[in-house]
């Protein structure tokens, strides 16, 4: 019988469901899994509302089918193109966008888009089916999905937005932006929060003007001018995006981003980062002077391999740093990793 780490509240109703997760099969995650089910079960008492009810039902299948979607593909970088359904394919931006996408999977990567058409089906046009997700949304108006995507299998419609965000982001190691209305400036305000809070992984974001256009350009006056000058952020969330409209630049701040760096993770109070190549002792000596203001606790120094992480069999074949981050400066996190990629 499986042992879990908290004393359960219900003994006899912990031993059915570890009788009924052996029944199934018992599987991965099998502690999680009956974490689930247990909460599952209280809505039969704190949950009074079926909508509510509902809610949570659709959610839980709708983000599960998602991750099993994009699981055979883990391995594969992946970028989320945004930018607006209404976008004809004579427009510029939609020509901007094919190129973008075929030039990033030339890269060997993935391209993920909301599925529907304009700037959506350009990203998959551009990349092609075999390296192409879309991530539907049911609405009563314009969004079906692109007749490129609508039969593949590597396509999920969602009942709800947040669900739908956190697929694009969960899965994501990039995120290019094309002009577009509420719900592309909606998706690209939200990265950027979770970014500067640290509610999801640090990853490039490319907003991709038309050759010579504007858009971007005023929306990044704009932040200057107003959120920068009047205290709403700090100058170091500036770096948290990146203003282009050449499509080989952002092809490169996309892929360069990974070309040292790889991923990163907290284990308790250290910050641990992960590369392919371990920086000198000099570089870590001047790491830990440079960015001394983000450091609380621990100096950046090399590790080996976490408990956690063997726990997780995650990485464990990459060099890796770890130091103590105040959690608070994303901004100059960011800064970090464009140092450890330079190296």
């Amino acid at each position: 019988m499986q042992k879990w780490d908290k004393p359960p509240v219900d003994p006899e109703l912990r031993r059915r469901i570890e009788d009924l997760i052996q029944y199934k099969g018992s599987g991965q995650n099998p502690d999680l899994v009956a974490d689930i089910i247990e909460n599952a079960l209280k809505l039969l008492t704190d949950v009074e509302a079926r909508g509510d009810v509902r809610v949570i039902q659709t959610a839980i299948r709708e983000l599960r089918y998602a991750f099993k979607l994009f699981a055979p593909h883990a391995h594969v970088r992946k970028v989320t193109m945004f930018g607006s359904a209404r976008t004809l394919p004579t427009k510029v931006e939609y020509q901007h966008a094919v190129e973008f996408a075929r030039r990033i999977a030339a890269e060997g990567w993935m391209v993920i888009t909301g599925a529907g058409p304009g700037i959506m089906q350009a990203g998959h046009e551009g990349a092609g089916l075999e390296n192409s997700f879309g991530a539907n949304i049911r609405l009563p108006w314009e969004q079906s999905a692109n007749p490129i995507i609508q039969k593949d299998k590597k396509l999920i419609t969602f009942k709800y937005f947040f669900t739908r965000k956190l697929t694009f982001l969960r899965h994501s190691d990039a995120i290019a932006l094309f002009p577009g209305g509420f719900g592309t400036l909606d998706e690209g305000y939200e990265a950027l929060t979770l970014m500067q809070t640290g509610k999801s992984r640090m990853m490039p974001l490319v907003l991709m003007d038309r050759p010579g256009g504007a858009y971007w350009k005023t929306w990044d006056k704009h932040i200057r001018e107003h959120l920068l000058r009047n205290g709403f952020i700090a100058a170091d969330d500036l770096d948290l995006y990146k203003v282009t409209d050449n499509i080989e630049d952002a092809v490169r701040l996309i892929t360069r981003f990974y070309r040292n760096y790889h991923s990163m993770r907290f284990v308790h109070e250290l910050l641990v980062i992960r590369l392919k190549h371990p920086p000198s002792v000099s570089a870590i000596e001047g790491l830990n002077q440079d960015f001394r203001d983000i450091i609380a606790g621990e100096p950046v120094q090399i590790i080996e391999p976490t408990p956690e992480e063997r726990e997780d069999n995650a990485y464990l074949d990459l060099p890796r740093i770890a130091f103590g981050f105040n959690r608070r400066d994303y901004g100059r996190l960011r800064q970090l990793i464009d140092v450890l990629n330079s190296f």
